[in-house]
């Protein structure tokens, strides 16, 4: 493929690349215009004055300030003058614009201006336009917008609007394009009618075009025929598309295997990749280079016997940028980026600031997803268990045991040729982590098609737990030769950027010495360094590196005393915003910062004041989509232990309850009755969507957590807030049936009745009875109706209400919300049975059932041959255990509530384990019976009680 390339005197150079030397490159989609620039006129060197080539160079500026040298343009670097080559180019197409390191979306006819003056509304005033905009309905751009991994979306003033990621509930609405899609999911999950639907109402300029544009969309090479005729070329594309097509792509994913990847998906690896380069400046080959060419990569990667790799280095030394140029490497030669390819590469980042992905289950969940991404046959191994649990499968307690079954089952999936596993930053999976780490150690010595890189930071327990060797560790302080060239290469080009002094060869060369020599080698200091230099004035640059002390705790001091001497309130709203963000459980939007900081009601309430104050915090602070980041672990750390007086003069506690009041407050104000405007009552949740702007942005986070902050309270700070009456008790009674619908629209229902649990077991009934009454009629409220609500989130003021005993405390509270024209209400029980709950799911008669110790799971035998496990407060299916030959008429936990027993009665039989170690004579075989340890006890219908023990050993016959 040809490329255009800045040339020294401003113009554009085209150079031709071929497979393997193709550099990493951006790409532009647009609408064609009257005037745009040919592969004819770069060769004559006209066409400057063609409006096509603002196009150019706003790609080209655009690419460069991405940190990529080559990009391209389709009216200029195909030759269409040449049928082999166009033929070649509209069969190439879907795999250039997927290659793409960036895709540039340039629209025209969207104007990013804001309609009034001093206009201060945080709503996009491009939105009607963006969704009235051309390019939608274009017929190549459908996979202009599918293919790329990064699609960012621009005015015709080439104001950033937004990307694929945060645009895609627009995109789906314009488009009726499955999220999914867009999200980056195999195409082949969908099936082909429905991809030939997205196309359906898009045009093309030529009519055969219209079929030619779909070629990459279906995988098919095709010879184009101007001139066939529309009909025709899609007779032969139909064609074509049948004979491709495997037994498995003719029957695409039905909607319970989707349903089952949408509640396993966590986060998509891909976006966090996307995220975590945008947010250290973009990922630069020359500095990841290096660990292609060093042996123990090249050991891993050619050696059969070389399954392991662990890169380890102490923070700031880039383990994270060379993981990510690693994955783009090996990508290449993976089903990720080449559908012919038999090797699978699944990855995860570990991000101890986020709780969603700082945990073992969730590494699974990632590493599982994107494998699925890539070879949907892999959903059977889920379904097993996912059919019987739901989602509950991906979040109970048992979550990583069952997942830890799925992964393995998968890894062993006979179908499978090779597969790369690659996790990063270990340290920070703060949850389970010995797990994790077993797992990999195991999986590595005994799948022989396995292959794992790991980072994290120099821990010896991570070194212990997987047990590595001489050549199984990259340690970044043993290759600081390496490390500092990489480091340089990284200055060299981000110096070079640095718009004030760009002019300024000597000076660059002294800035560049001089932060060769403080950055001791460390990624991140020279990092934070540069962001800090980007809009000094080039008189001062010099001075400002001087003060610039080596090390990265030093740096994170200055940069603290930095924000401390800003000027009038900034230092105290600066304290107040990264206090927050250090105790909050997960990244926080905006909205959710300025909605939780207790900050002035001008600042909280604009997006563009919050982001304006976010971006003071020094270069601690990050953000992405909108969404608050830490710069590093390293930086949260800093703040959380050296600098924590500085950022909690007065203690934790206060900011802990600031967040808890705060979200009530933000509660109260935010959630209503049909939040979302769907009006029919039986709306199902799979086909909500939220609105945009999303009511709810602000008060998502508060929904989830307020508990969680009113736990961490100290005690004497809340006892007000306890008392009947008190902040609790009037937002419950105002707010509780409110808040549920909102907690089904954030599809975490369950999260609430688990939240509810947890403040009826902490709220003392003799301190606050009224309180607790409420409460505990709120839980078991909850518990009955949750699975209608779940389904459909306003069914809460339907079903909900009028099936509720009529002395229900809820139902007594919010009965006026009970729809008028439901004239006559059925008549119901008084108060709450002594049935919590009924729990469904065998399809024969329930033998047995108990308790775990903890008294969190119940676990039953059935006359189906089946064990269950479920969770004992919400009632949600955890496991399924088969392979019983009969009823299973006894069932038990261990002492410690994490196993079942390993001794059990079963068609006759003493069961240990999978394997019959003991026939019942018919004298001996009992009605009933009980475990414990390897004792076992048989009750009689004679009266008569027989105890049986069994030591450890191995039960053979000698």
């Amino acid at each position: 493929m040809r490329l255009l390339q800045y040339n020294s005197d401003g113009d554009f150079s085209l150079t031709e690349f071929f497979d393997k030397a193709i550099p990493h490159y951006a790409i532009l989609s647009h609408r064609w215009g009257t005037e745009e620039v040919t592969f004819e006129d770069l060769q004559k060197g006209i066409g400057t004055n063609k409006a096509g080539y603002e196009k150019l160079r706003f790609c080209g500026e655009q690419a460069r300030d991405d940190g990529l040298k080559h990009f391209w343009v389709d009216t200029c670097c195909i030759d269409k003058s040449s049928s082999t080559e166009l033929a070649e180019a509209l069969n190439s197409m879907y795999r250039w614009y997927r290659d793409a390191a960036k895709c540039y979306v340039y629209l025209l006819d969207v104007s990013a201006l804001k309609r009034e003056a001093g206009n201060t509304s945080t709503e996009h005033t491009w939105g009607s336009a963006f969704r009235d905009s051309e390019w939608f309905i274009r017929g190549w751009t459908l996979q202009e917008l599918l293919a790329p991994r990064a699609v960012q979306f621009f005015s015709q003033q080439g104001k950033r609007l937004g990307d694929k990621g945060s645009l895609k509930r627009h995109i789906h609405e314009i488009t009726g394009i499955p999220v999914l899609a867009l999200e980056g999911a195999p195409l082949s999950q969908f099936g082909v009618e429905e991809r030939f639907s997205w196309a359906e109402n898009r045009q093309t300029t030529r009519p055969e075009d219209k079929a030619y544009s779909l070629l990459g969309i279906f995988g098919i090479h095709l010879l184009p025929i101007y001139g066939e005729g529309k009909e025709h070329a899609f007779r032969r594309l139909r064609k074509k598309i049948q004979k491709s097509l495997t037994v498995d792509e003719q029957n695409p994913l039905e909607p319970q295997s989707q349903s089952c990847i949408q509640d396993m998906r966590i986060t998509d690896p891909r976006e966090d990749k996307k995220r975590i380069e945008n947010t250290k400046g973009g990922l630069l080959r020359d500095s990841y280079q290096w660990i292609l060419k060093h042996p123990d990569f090249q050991q891993w990667r050619d050696d059969k016997q070389s399954r392991l790799l662990w890169i380890k280095g102490d923070p700031g030394k880039g383990k994270t940028m060379l993981i990510c140029g690693t994955l783009d490497e090996l990508s290449s030669s993976t089903k990720l980026r080449d559908k012919e390819a038999t090797t699978l590469l699944s990855y995860f980042f570990c991000q101890a600031t986020d709780d969603r992905i700082n945990n073992a289950s969730a590494a699974l969940r990632g590493l599982i997803y994107l494998l699925i991404d890539q070879q949907p046959l892999l959903i059977s191994h889920v379904r097993k268990k996912y059919d019987d649990a739901g989602k509950a499968l991906f979040e109970d307690t048992n979550a990583w045991v069952a997942l830890s079954e799925v992964f393995t089952s998968i890894l062993q999936d006979p179908r499978l040729k090779s597969i790369y596993l690659i996790i990063d930053a270990l340290d920070e999976c703060t949850v389970n982590l010995n797990q994790l780490l077993d797992l990999i150690s195991r999986t590595a010595s005994t799948s022989p098609r396995v292959k794992w890189i790991v980072s994290s930071r120099n821990e010896p327990n991570i070194e212990a737990r997987l047990r590595v060797d001489d050549t199984q560790r990259l340690s970044l302080e043993l290759n600081e030769e390496h490390v500092s060239r990489a480091v340089q290469m990284f200055i060299d080009f981000k110096v070079s950027k640095l718009r004030l002094i760009e002019d300024d060869s000597k000076l660059q060369e002294t800035v560049r010495d001089q932060i060769y020599a403080k950055a001791n080698g460390t990624f991140l200091w020279a990092a934070l360094v540069l962001k800090e230099l980007e809009p000094i004035e080039s008189w001062d640059v010099l001075d400002v590196l001087q003060d610039m002390p080596p090390e990265l705790e030093p740096l994170y001091d200055r940069m603290l005393r930095q924000v401390e001497q800003l000027q009038r309130k900034d230092p105290e709203f600066c304290r107040l915003v990264l206090s927050t963000v250090i105790l909050a459980y997960r990244p926080l939007h905006l909205l959710e910062v300025g909605a939780l900081s207790n900050l002035p009601r001008q600042i909280s309430s604009n997006l563009d004041n919050i982001a304006k104050l976010v971006n003071k915090c020094g270069s601690f602070l990050t953000v992405r989509e909108n969404r608050t980041y830490f710069i590093h672990q390293s930086a949260k750390d800093f703040l959380l232990e050296r600098a924590f007086k500085r950022i909690f003069p007065s203690g934790k506690a206060i900011i802990v309850y600031t967040m808890f009041s705060r979200s009530l407050e933000v509660m109260s104000k935010t959630l209503q009755r049909d939040i979302y405007g769907l009006r029919a009552p039986g709306y199902p949740i799979e086909m909500v969507e939220p609105p945009i702007p999303d009511p709810l942005a602000a008060a998502q986070y508060s929904c989830l957590y307020w508990v969680d902050h009113f736990l961490d309270c100290d005690k004497g700070q809340t006892t007000n807030d306890l008392i009947d009456s008190g902040s609790i008790d009037r937002f419950l009674r105002t707010n509780f049936i409110f808040w549920l619908e909102g907690l089904s629209l954030m599809k975490s229902l369950p999260d609430g009745i688990v939240m509810i649990r947890k403040l009826e077991n902490y709220i003392k009934f003799d301190e606050s009875p009224n309180v607790h009454a409420f409460i505990h009629d709120a839980r078991r409220f909850a518990i009955s109706t949750r699975s209608i609500i779940e389904e459909a989130p306003l069914q809460a003021y339907c079903s909900a209400l009028v099936f509720a005993p009529g002395k229900s405390i809820v139902r007594q509270t919010f009965e006026e919300l009970i729809p008028s024209w439901i004239q006559t209400k059925p008549k119901v029980e008084t108060h709450w049975s002594a049935m919590l709950q009924i729990i469904e799911g065998h399809t024969s008669y329930v033998l047995s059932v108990a308790f775990s110790p903890d008294g969190k799971q119940v676990v039953s035998g059935s006359g189906d041959s089946t064990v269950r496990l479920w969770d004992a407060a919400t009632g949600k299916a955890q496991q399924t255990l088969e392979g019983h030959t009969s009823y299973v008429r006894s069932v038990a936990f261990s002492p410690d509530g994490k196993l079942l027993p390993m001794l059990r009665v079963s068609n006759h039989w003493i069961i240990e384990g999978d394997l019959n170690i003991l026939w019942l004579h018919p004298d001996y075989r009992g009605t009933c019976s009980a475990t414990w340890n390897r004792s076992l006890v048989l009750g009689h219908s004679s009266g008569r009680t027989s105890f049986f023990c069994f030591d450890k050993s191995v039960k053979v016959i000698k």
